[in-house]
């Protein structure tokens, strides 16, 4: 196997005929609008998920939402991303006679399937912090929600942090799924670029050397963001 010519083609391909640009312009730019996007979304959902989860249940209203929430968790941890993708795509959509591009398909599953995910992650950092800080909020006139607005969930935040970072490490690596309803990622400019001389040894290289970087860059911003809060918490 001579990995010069295979190395020289891909040269030729990704500069020489500035494939390049597919790559970063249309691959990388759609795989983190996916993935961030899908993060911010998860997180609003899943945040009002957990609250649901952890709001005492005396009333008949709760419950309700309680088990809608269970049945919503259940069903996008229970199946996978790429068949929530296909049936988003190719069955709901079709049935409700409605038009939307792969890629805003793509933003919206992974938003409702992180969101199942971020409402765990969330329910475990409110349980995490003092149960005295909401009878605080509580007792000084706050409403149930203004607490948890207010006092409960940016305390929560801080303690699932490196969670939260984890989750989004793990969006930007499922978005190697969005190829099943041609949303042009990452994953797909490659192949793209391997399909031109059907040469496909250096480009899924590349391709992993790409998702290696940006993951190593996340990290980085997790563990800067963390020795920030840390610091501020030294300094209260």
């Amino acid at each position: 196997m001579d990995y010069s010519l295979k190395f020289k083609v891909f040269k030729e391909l990704f500069i020489d005929q500035e494939m390049w640009k597919d790559v970063i312009y249309t691959g990388l730019v759609n795989t983190l609008l996916i993935s961030v996007i899908g993060l911010f979304i998860g997180i609003i959902i899943g945040t009002l998920i957990a609250t649901v989860k952890v709001m005492p249940k005396y009333k008949r209203l709760p419950r309700i939402l309680d088990k809608i929430c269970t049945v919503y968790v259940g069903f996008f941890r229970g199946t996978p991303l790429v068949v929530q993708l296909l049936i988003a795509y190719y069955v709901l959509w079709p049935l409700m006679g409605i038009t939307i591009s792969a890629l805003l398909t793509c933003i919206i599953v992974f938003g409702l399937n992180s969101g199942a995910y971020v409402s765990e992650i969330m329910r475990g950092g409110i349980l995490s912090v003092d149960p005295g800080q909401t009878e605080a909020g509580r007792a000084l006139g706050l409403s149930y929600a203004s607490t948890m607005i207010q006092i409960v969930i940016p305390q929560a935040i801080k303690n699932i942090l490196p969670t939260l970072g984890n989750e989004f490490i793990a969006l930007i690596k499922d978005t190697s799924v969005a190829s099943f309803v041609a949303a042009r990622d990452l994953c797909k400019t490659f192949t793209e670029i391997g399909n031109v001389r059907y040469e496909f040894f250096v480009p899924y290289l590349a391709m992993a050397l790409v998702y290696i970087i940006l993951v190593l860059i996340i990290s980085a911003g997790i563990k800067a963001m963390e020795r920030s809060l840390r610091k501020s918490d030294k300094k209260h």
